[in-house]
């Protein structure tokens, strides 16, 4: 998603995407009137933890109210006929001040949304949330709307622009939340200053990572405190964040960023991951303060080329739900003509047949171009109702297409690219009647991109010549030709074709809408997002007074509504199969990555720590999840004999949509190598596709099996363990009197710490073994025996893990 240009007055994203050599760049305090009064404190105690949605991190010694949003089956409430999430992206530049077709908060189908996130708010130069300088100009606080019914503004509150209206419609429409979102095309490295004008500040590329390459703690610590203090000062439920992208891949992002962000690649998942990790925490205190849950979501891109460089996405534990940017998917930013944001993979994308994706016996035959494919990717990490699969209300195309079906999967491609798009070659974007929602470079000059609302291409499709066309720059009114609808059902997929001007647009209509709301009901998904909202349309009859075509409506949300209605709830459980009730507070992440075009095949470390008092002796069996975005073909490469032992998906590819959801692991520690308590352990990890943090794992100690307390299971226990030889029988007699006395002289050796064992002179230690001593932890390199911790030093046999 993306900021218009200078004109403030385009909505379209540069993308590309491609996992074999192709750059991509996808999209890719609540009023307490508003929000109902905070319960009293003589109410009735609440179990939270019941309502907590599976996976969701908590953060620790925060009593977080989940149930003022969640059910105790850990689904969010949205009212009786919201069974699924509507999230609509409302843009506030389209105000109509320029004579265009506005779209402002009366316009939207507040009955039909569940959700709407305000695009957009910036980083500032101070690191603080912004939405531009609070002004009679401003958008978002600062406008009025004269004239306009139902957009008369709420004179009792402190603000005025589109938040007033969406503070007013709110009380009308309690079951709908708002989001404050941040950053988008343009503004993830900069910000649109009140001139009009980019001030390339650095945003979210400077306020996470330092210049030096460490995370800036200082700069989120400030941007955060600034987000909960918006939220509550405007009235949102929450925050959206569209940073655009925290990936190692070279060149990928806006290219107005590029200098500063790859310089940076190293960083950007770390800072990411403090990024979010800070925002869950600070939002959990100041909701737990105010008695009701604030959101926090992300766009995330689809592209597997963005996602094979965000390691394994480990931030999705910290947000409530992600909104995939399933489309960007083709478009002018190569020469490879097919569909905007298809379903599925039909085994005939033009792009991966030229990088031999299909015929490359690791990637399985899976073509990853398509909403499934990334659906399945972060449904390995999230229940499927914490995930909301992006339709695109827009269209992509391109002129002077040749070959293929109609078009389809033909090529289009030129040697004039647009300005400042860092390209050489890139396809041929369609221009002027096909391409009315354009970007303009810094000379005023139209991007071509065959980006265009909805409602045009219904208005194309049906052969008028609308009224607007004047307003958008387009001298050229003439409509050559007839843009005849097409349509994939393998993909599920309709198009434009233009034969006489060889033109091909991508759409989306009610035909694709419905067969994509079925699959996300089908799926258990949480529900759909749509860029952008103001793209809907609707036929307004001239018969009935109107103008005889097509303009901006609510066809298109009102078919998922009527789908979503009456559908079974969402799914809410991470796992596919029963989990062990009881856990092991055994730490498990994944490090290591190479960087961008290295990063092939994808091989990190899987680190594991032992925090648990057991000793998982050698032979030890791990099993675990990840999702069948990637084959069933993961390894190891360090002798720990790594096995798919189950494939739901067993390929080849991916046609008509991935089956089931995983690929289940089984892994063992070698025979050699136990692991003690507070000890930790490395294993290389291979694998060929993107694929999310791997879940729902198990480790059987002893024949019992335990989940990992990291996984954030639902309705789990901790499952810490006693001695490991506990006394076969109790003792016969208890004593029959105390001591009367203390002993006369301290023990001569100090007592341990609890949660590892005391240090022993007699003891060898041969494995990585925590021990306590004179009240700090220690833990040995190497094999010792009779080597006091405290006396071992910097570079002895010993670490100092500090005071315990």
């Amino acid at each position: 998603m993306r900021r218009p240009t200078a004109d403030r007055r385009s909505t379209n994203r540069a993308a590309r995407a491609g996992l074999a050599s192709l750059a991509a760049a996808g999209l890719a305090g609540l009023l307490m009137a508003t929000l109902g009064a905070a319960p009293s404190q003589a109410s009735a105690a609440v179990d939270n933890a019941a309502c907590r949605p599976d996976g969701l991190y908590q953060t620790p010694g925060v009593d977080v109210p989940y149930c003022s949003v969640y059910d105790t089956g850990g689904r969010e409430k949205m009212g009786a006929d919201h069974q699924r999430r509507i999230i609509g992206y409302f843009t506030g530049w389209r105000t109509g001040k320029d004579g265009t077709p506005p779209y402002l908060v009366s316009d939207i189908p507040w009955d039909k949304v569940t959700h709407l996130n305000y695009a957009f708010g910036h980083v500032g130069g101070d690191n603080k949330i912004s939405v531009g300088t609070d002004n009679d100009k401003n958008e978002a606080t600062g406008i009025s709307f004269p004239g306009v019914p139902g957009a008369e503004l709420d004179p009792s509150l402190p603000y005025k622009g589109h938040f007033n209206l969406l503070t007013k419609f709110k009380k009308q429409y309690p079951n709908v939340k708002t989001m404050i979102s941040v950053g988008g095309w343009t503004e993830t490295g900069g910000y649109f200053g009140d001139d009009g004008k980019r001030v390339n500040s650095g945003g979210f590329y400077s306020m996470t990572v330092n210049p030096d390459g460490s995370v800036n703690q200082a700069g989120i610590d400030t941007f955060a405190t600034s987000a909960v203090d918006f939220v509550k000062k405007y009235g949102f439920n929450g925050v959206d964040i569209d940073y655009e992208y925290p990936t190692s891949m070279k060149d990928a992002g806006n290219p107005l960023d590029w200098q500063l962000a790859n310089g940076k690649r190293g960083s950007l998942a770390k800072g990411y991951a403090a990024l979010m990790k800070t925002l869950r925490e600070k939002l959990d205190r100041a909701g737990a303060a105010d008695g009701r849950h604030y959101l926090l979501s992300v766009a995330a891109p689809s592209s597997g080329y963005l996602l094979r460089g965000m390691e394994t996405f480990q931030v999705a534990q910290y947000l409530d739900y992600v909104n995939i940017m399933s489309y960007d998917l083709h478009g002018a930013w190569n020469k490879y003509v097919g569909p905007n944001a298809s379903l599925f993979d039909d085994g005939k994308d033009g792009e991966l047949a030229a990088a031999n994706v299909y015929g490359t016996a690791q990637y399985g035959g899976i073509g990853y171009l398509n909403a499934d494919w990334s659906y399945h990717y972060f449904r390995g990490a999230m229940p499927g109702g914490r995930i909301n699969v992006g339709l695109p209300y827009y269209t992509r195309g391109f002129k002077n297409v040749t070959g293929g079906t109609n078009g389809l999967w033909g090529t289009s491609s030129t040697n004039t690219c647009p300005v400042g798009s860092g390209l050489t070659t890139c396809g041929d974007g369609a221009v002027g009647i096909d391409n009315i929602w354009n970007d303009k470079d810094d000379a005023g000059k139209e991007s071509p991109a065959g980006s265009n609302p909805m409602w045009h291409a219904k208005n194309l499709e049906k052969g008028v010549v609308p009224d607007y066309l004047a307003k958008y720059g387009v001298t050229d009114t003439a409509l050559q030709g007839t843009y005849t609808r097409n349509y994939s059902s393998a993909l599920v997929a309709p198009w434009l074709w233009n034969d006489t001007k060889k033109v091909f647009l991508s759409t989306e209509d009610e035909q694709s809408v419905a067969a994509k709301a079925d699959y996300i009901v089908d799926r258990g998904a949480g529900g759909a997002m749509i860029w952008e909202l103001a793209g809907d349309y609707k036929w307004d009859a001239a018969a009935n007074g109107g103008k005889g075509q097509y303009v901006p409506g609510s066809t298109l949300t009102s078919v998922m509504y009527d789908k979503f209605k009456a559908a079974t709830p969402y799914g809410a459980v991470r796992s596919t199969t029963a989990l062990p009730q009881q856990t092991l507070p055994i730490d498990v992440s994944f490090t290591n990555f190479a960087l961008g075009d290295s990063n092939y095949p994808i091989n990190p470390k899987i680190h594991i720590v032992n925090n648990s008092t057991l000793t998982l002796p050698g032979g030890t069996e791990f099993q675990f999840d990840y999702g069948n975005s990637a084959p069933g073909n993961a390894k190891d490469q360090s002798g720990f004999g790594l096995t798919v032992i189950k494939q739901d998906n067993p390929g080849p590819g991916n046609v008509g949509g991935l089956k089931g959801t995983y690929n289940r692991v089984s892994v063992k520690l070698p025979g050699w190598q136990s692991l003690a308590p507070g000890a930790s352990v490395d294993m290389d990890f291979v694998y060929y596709l993107p694929v999310s943090t791997p879940s729902n794992w198990t480790v059987n100690v002893g024949g019992t099996r335990y989940g990992l307390k990291g996984d954030l299971t639902r309705g789990t226990t901790d499952g810490s363990t006693p001695p490991a030889t506990p006394p076969t029988t109790p003792p016969t007699t208890p004593p029959t009197t105390p001591p009367t006395t203390p002993p006369t002289t301290p023990p001569t050796t100090p007592a341990g710490c609890a949660g590892a064992p005391s240090w022993d002179a007699a003891t060898t230690y041969a494995t990585t073994t925590k021990v306590s001593w004179k009240g700090h932890y220690y833990q040995n390199k190497w094999w010792t025996k009779g080597d006091d911790p405290s006396l071992s030093g910097a570079w002895g046999v010993w670490s100092d893990l500090g005071a315990c």
